[in-house]
C-alpha cells in the first residue's frame, strides 16, 4: 500500500525546542519567562512559631511541653480542648471524644493516666422516660398544661377538672361478662306495658296498608314494619338518629383522651367490652348523660369537663347499668312500634278539635251534637275492647314507673362497681342546682309550683333524695 507524501517543510518555522517570543499589541516589550525557571511563589499565612527544641544532650533530659491548664498557645494557633478532670466544653461545640492523654503537639505516645476522669461530654436535653405504675397501683394518665389546653382547638377549660379516678384495672387482666347486654325485669315490664300500643299501631298499619296496596302489598308493609324494630340494634342506624335527632355527636380529641380510659376502666369493673358501646358528646351545659338504643353513650360537656374524672366514671357507670339491664334498648323498641298508635291518636284529637271549633261556631247545639257523638265512640270503644283501651289509657303511668325502677336500678349497677359515694355526690349536686333554681324563681318573685300527685306519677325519674337513700346501703358497706 502507497504511504501519503510527507509535507513539505515550511522554511520560515523554527525549531520547536526554541519557540519564538510571543507579538504584544503594545509597545511594551513582551516578558521573558527563562525555560527552566521555577514556578512562581505566592504569599501563605505565616506558620506559627514554636520554639526550638534545644540540641539534643546526651545527659539533658528531654524538652518538656506545657500541659497544664495554664499553657497557652499564639494567636491562630490550632485550638486545643482541654483533656483534664475540670475539662468543659462552651454550649455549641461539637464534643471531643479522646483516645488517649497525650500532651499537644506530641508527637509521642503517651500511656493515659488510670486515675484522670474523662471529661463531661454535653448531651442535648431528652424527655424523661414514661413512668408506668407497677400493677395494682392506681394510674393517672398525663394532663394537658394550661397553654396546651388554651390554645388546642375543641379543648378543655384551662383548669381542667381533676383526675382522681382509681384506675385499678390498668394493665391486669380483664374479666369479660358472658352477657354483655341483657333485660331484667324493668326492662321485660317495659315491653309488656308497650303491648296494647302495639296491637294498635298494627291495626292502624294494617288498615292503611290493606286500604291502599291490596292484600299482598298490605301483608309485605306490615311485615317490613315488624322487621323494622330490628334497626334499633343497628349500629348506622343508631348513630344516625342520635345525631340527627338527638343532636350527639362524636367526641373530639381533647374530649376522647379524657373519656377513653375512664370508660375503658369502668368497663372493666363490669366485665364489658369498652368497644361494646359507642361514646358520644352532648353539648349542654347541664350535668347529664343518656343511654341511647343499644350502643351509644352520651355526656354532657359540662359533665365531661367540669366534674372530678371519678363522679365522670359513675355518671358512665350509671348509664352503662341502663345498657346491661335492657333499658335503652327496651325503651326505644316499645316507642318506635307504638309509634303509628301515637300518631293515629294525635291526628284523632286534631280531627275532634276541628269539628268542635266549627260546630261552636255554627250554635251551640251543634257543638253540643258533636261533642255527644265523639263522647259515645270513646265510650263504645271502651267498652268493646276494654283490654286495649283501659292498658292505653293506664300505659304513661306504667312507663313512667318502670322509668323510675330503672333509674334506682342504674344506680345500684354504679354503686356494685364502686361509685356508690361518687354517684351520691353527683346527686347532692344536682340537688343543689335545683335548689338554686328555686331560689331564682322565688327571688324574682314568681310563684314556685310545686308538682302535683298526677304529675309525679308521670315523672321517670325518681327525687334525689330518694336515690340518696337507696344508696345508703351501699355506702355503709364501703362499695
Amino acid at each position: 500500500m502507497s504511504q501519503p507524501p510527507e509535507p513539505a517543510a515550511t522554511p520560515d518555522r523554527p525549531h520547536p525546542a526554541e519557540p519564538p517570543p510571543p507579538v504584544y499589541p503594545t509597545a511594551a516589550p513582551p516578558p521573558q519567562y527563562p525555560s527552566a525557571a521555577p514556578p512562581p511563589q505566592y504569599p501563605a499565612s505565616p506558620a506559627p512559631a514554636y520554639p526550638a527544641p534545644p540540641a539534643p544532650s546526651p545527659t539533658a533530659p528531654p524538652p518538656q511541653y506545657p500541659t497544664g491548664p495554664a499553657a497557652h498557645y499564639p494567636t491562630g494557633a490550632a485550638p486545643q480542648y482541654p483533656t483534664g478532670p475540670d475539662a468543659h466544653y462552651p454550649a455549641g461545640a461539637a464534643p471531643q471524644y479522646p483516645t488517649a492523654a497525650a500532651a499537644p503537639y506530641s508527637t509521642a505516645p503517651t500511656t493515659p493516666n488510670p486515675t484522670v476522669a474523662p471529661p463531661p461530654y454535653p448531651t442535648a436535653p431528652t424527655a424523661a422516660p414514661p413512668q408506668y405504675a407497677p400493677t395494682g397501683a392506681p394510674y393517672i394518665p398525663p394532663q394537658p398544661t394550661t397553654a396546651t389546653a388554651a390554645t388546642a382547638p375543641g379543648s378543655a377549660p384551662a383548669d381542667p377538672a381533676p383526675d382522681d379516678l382509681d384506675y385499678r384495672h390498668l394493665g391486669s387482666r380483664v374479666h369479660v361478662a358472658a352477657h354483655q347486654r341483657g333485660a331484667d325485669a324493668t326492662a321485660i315490664g317495659s315491653l309488656l306495658v308497650h303491648v296494647p300500643s302495639l296491637v294498635v299501631s298494627a291495626a292502624v298499619v294494617s288498615a292503611i296498608a290493606f286500604a291502599l296496596l291490596g292484600k299482598a302489598g298490605g301483608w309485605i308493609v306490615v311485615l317490613a314494619w315488624l322487621a323494622s324494630g330490628g334497626l334499633v340494634f343497628h349500629r348506622p342506624t343508631e348513630l344516625a338518629f342520635a345525631h340527627r335527632v338527638l343532636k350527639l355527636r362524636a367526641p373530639l380529641a381533647q374530649e376522647q383522651a379524657r373519656l377513653e380510659p375512664i370508660w375503658r376502666e369502668v368497663t372493666a369493673r363490669a366485665g364489658i367490652e369498652a368497644h361494646t358501646y359507642e361514646l358520644m358528646v352532648e353539648n349542654s351545659p347541664e350535668l347529664n348523660a343518656s343511654a341511647v338504643a343499644g350502643h351509644v353513650v352520651s355526656v354532657t360537656t359540662y359533665a365531661l369537663n367540669e366534674i372530678p374524672s371519678s363522679n365522670l366514671a359513675a355518671v358512665l357507670a350509671h348509664e352503662l347499668g341502663h345498657h346491661t339491664g335492657g333499658h335503652a334498648w327496651a325503651g326505644l323498641l316499645g316507642y318506635w312500634y307504638s309509634l303509628p298508635g301515637r300518631i293515629a291518636w294525635t291526628v284523632t284529637k286534631f280531627v275532634a278539635r276541628i269539628a268542635l271549633a266549627i260546630a261552636a261556631v255554627l250554635s251551640w247545639r251543634a257543638y253540643f251534637l258533636v261533642a255527644f257523638v265523639i263522647g259515645m265512640c270513646l265510650i263504645g270503644g271502651f267498652m268493646a275492647a276494654w283490654y286495649v283501651t283501659l292498658p292505653l289509657v293506664l300505659a304513661p303511668y306504667l312507663l313512667a314507673f318502670m322509668g323510675r325502677k330503672a333509674e334506682l336500678r342504674a344506680d345500684q349497677q354504679a354503686a356494685v362497681l364502686g361509685f356508690a359515694g361518687q354517684m351520691t355526690q353527683v346527686l347532692h349536686q344536682l340537688q343543689a342546682e335545683e335548689d338554686r333554681e328555686k331560689a331564682q324563681i322565688v327571688a324574682a318573685g314568681h310563684r314556685l309550683k310545686e308538682p302535683g300527685t298526677f304529675a309525679r306519677l308521670l315523672s321517670t325519674h325518681p327525687d334525689h333524695h330518694t336515690r340518696i337513700r337507696a344508696l345508703e346501703p351501699y355506702l355503709r358497706t364501703g362499695l
